[in-house]
């Protein structure tokens, strides 16, 4: 990470004059991950700074995704433009036009099946002149390198073109989009190569089996793994694109150290991730959103437990923890025995309140459990009723109280309510409470006798018991407005909720503890994630800003767990101005991470080039 002194000099540091910028993802256009993210809330910035003219992005095809993400161009006079046309004369299945989000930059995306028939050519050069192996009938890697060769072949006819600058820079994102670079260097085209690995795979591996990955990182031989966990041709990708890039880069210095023993270099530079940070214009407007939304999840909540039996919302807390289903990596595995000890600490200290915890994560399912639709149907019949019988009582109080003669007494609201309407909330009453225990799961699992989160609630207890102070959620999908239990997208969703947490073993960076910042949320992570590591190391007194970190590096797991259960328990006991107060500082504090100031890494990654 840069020193104080660099930070200060690449705050100065301007994009280098004369120069076009291409940015090659396999997440342009295409929502997968966190990349995504990155690439996306990253384009108003860079457009600021490199105009509108100057910058272009270069993705995979997908009509699916493109449906909804594309938007066709129908001038091809510029360069770019020529060098599509060029393309689409050989038949390949090349789109140019602009990306619909902010700043709404220039985009050519590759339909990789339209190269397939060259598939065995392609990877038999790729053997030739690189040693890369690709097996036969792997679909991804087949779709990654079709799109790798129509990436390369597009830069060769751009450097034939004039394309009004003498400087190209293409900056690569992570191995589905490394292949061309190898190529590139081979037929030496005036091309500065860029490349950042966002996390390695191998590394990805390697920590969901190792409690110990980080001792022993210095120790592992590349290869013997890479084939032991066969993605060995993988590897040989990340490998080469690292070495081919003129500037290697990572997102984080533990990932650094990742890349230095496992792909065989040392990044040059680090660059952290950011995020396109939108602020209110006042600040109470900060929790006037989070009570709405907060409003929302009640709903859920209601339907879910209140059938069961009640408990006080006004004494509830939203906990939450989301990411890939990887139940060591994400630290899914501490989070549970922390919630278990939680929940015994709130009991025996008698707190009055209850801590109900969301899993958002994405598991194979058949469909949202019956019983979940059916309860979450009858609340809301029960809600129907009573907004009936508000409205008659209304209007007949309304009548009543204006006619009345001489002396005001208020009159007996029970009688203002038809025995028609008194009989149905009943019927709906007595037909939606139940004996049973609240699920658990919202959705019917595919594999639910070995799916990890489930059995540790199982073997805890933690099955949402009356007497149990935290009750879980456990959500196998990622949250969407079209999803019918919440009805709410995922960053609404957090906004509503008091605490994320996110303990990772192994996290290249980590988006959710950013992406809670932003939101005016606290969150828990751990100094072995990368955005941990960055806050450990760049921003004083982060606790007071809401960035709690947990120490896991060469520790026992239950006394991590302690830790990560003692720091929920205080959270718990704040009081609500308290909790109002934080929620301010989270705001204040995520402007860090805007990429108008993070930006200035790229920029001097993008200076470090162009001089090379």
């Amino acid at each position: 990470m840069l020193t104080e002194k660099e930070v200060m000099e690449t705050a100065e540091i301007k994009v280098p004059e004369n120069t076009f910028l291409f940015e090659i993802a396999w997440e342009v256009c295409n929502q997968v991950g966190g990349i995504y993210t990155v690439i996306r809330s990253k384009v108003p910035s860079v457009i600021k700074k490199w105009g509108h003219d100057n910058y272009c992005l270069v993705g995979p095809y997908f009509a699916e995704q493109a449906a909804a993400h594309f938007d066709p161009a129908t001038d091809f006079s510029t360069p770019i433009g020529k060098a599509v046309l060029k393309l689409q004369e050989r038949g390949f299945d090349v789109h140019y036009g602009q990306w619909i989000v902010s700043g709404r930059p220039n985009v050519v995306l590759f339909n990789p099946y339209s190269v397939f028939d060259k598939l065995g050519e392609i990877k038999h050069d790729l053997w030739k002149d690189f040693h890369i192996s690709i097996p036969a009938s792997d679909e991804l890697l087949d779709k990654v390198v079709a799109f790798g060769y129509q990436v390369k072949e597009f830069f060769n006819y751009i450097t034939q073109f004039e394309i009004g600058h003498p400087n190209i820079i293409a900056h690569f994102h992570e191995w589905m989009a490394g292949i061309p670079i190898p190529g590139i260097r081979k037929d030496r085209l005036n091309i500065k190569i860029v490349f950042t690995t966002h996390a390695t795979l191998l590394g990805r591996y390697l920590a969901m089996n190792d409690p110990n990955f980080y001792e022993h990182l210095a120790f592992y031989n590349w290869e013997v793994e890479a084939t032991k966990f066969n993605v060995k041709p993988i590897a040989e990708i990340e490998r080469a694109s690292a070495h081919g890039a003129h500037i290697f880069t990572t997102v984080s210095d533990i990932t650094g150290k990742e890349c230095t023993h496992l792909l065989g270099r040392t990044p040059d530079m680090v660059l952290p991730n950011g995020l396109n940070i939108v602020r209110y214009e006042a600040l109470h407007q900060i929790q006037n959103q989070h009570v709405k939304i907060k409003e929302q999840i009640h709903d859920f909540v209601m339907g879910h437990f209140f059938q069961s039996y009640p408990f006080d919302l006004d004494k509830t807390l939203y906990f939450f923890t989301s990411g890939r289903y990887e139940f060591h990596n994400k630290g899914y595995d501490l989070t549970l025995e922390a919630l278990a000890r939680l929940n015994y600490k709130m009991q025996v200290a008698n707190i009055d309140t209850t801590v109900v915890t969301f899993f958002i994560t994405k598991q194979p399912f058949y469909t949202i459990n019956p019983d979940v639709l059916h309860s979450k149907a009858q609340i809301e019949d029960v809600w129907r009723v009573c907004e009936e019988i508000k409205e008659q009582v209304g209007k007949r109080l309304y009548t009543q109280i204006t006619s009345d003669e001489g002396q005001y007494v208020f009159p007996d609201l029970s009688k203002m309510v038809d025995d028609y309407l008194r009989l149905k909330l009943r019927r709906n009453i007595q037909s939606w409470k139940t004996n049973r225990l609240p699920k658990v799961v919202t959705h019917t699992l595919k594999d639910d006798a070995n799916d990890e989160i489930l059995n540790f609630l199982r073997r805890a207890n933690l099955v949402n018991n009356q007497h149990d102070k935290v009750k879980v959620v456990y959500h196998p999908d990622f949250i969407t407005t079209s999803n019918p239990l919440f009805r709410m997208d995922y960053n609404t969703f957090v906004r509503g909720c008091h605490l994320g947490i996110f303990p990772s073993m192994y996290e290249p960076w980590g988006y959710t503890p950013l992406e809670c910042l932003a939101s005016g949320l606290p969150s828990i992570t751990s100094e072995v994630a990368g955005f941990g590591d960055y806050v450990v190391n760049n921003i004083p007194d982060h606790d007071e800003k809401g960035m709690y970190i947990i120490n896991r590096k060469g520790r026992n797991f239950f006394d991590i767990a302690e830790d990560l259960a003692n720091n929920m328990f205080k959270f718990v006991q704040i009081s609500r101005r308290d909790r109002i107060a934080f929620r301010y500082k989270c705001e204040e504090a995520s402007l860090h991470f805007d990429w108008s100031n993070l930006g200035k890494y790229y920029d001097k990654a993008y200076k470090a080039v162009v001089e090379k």
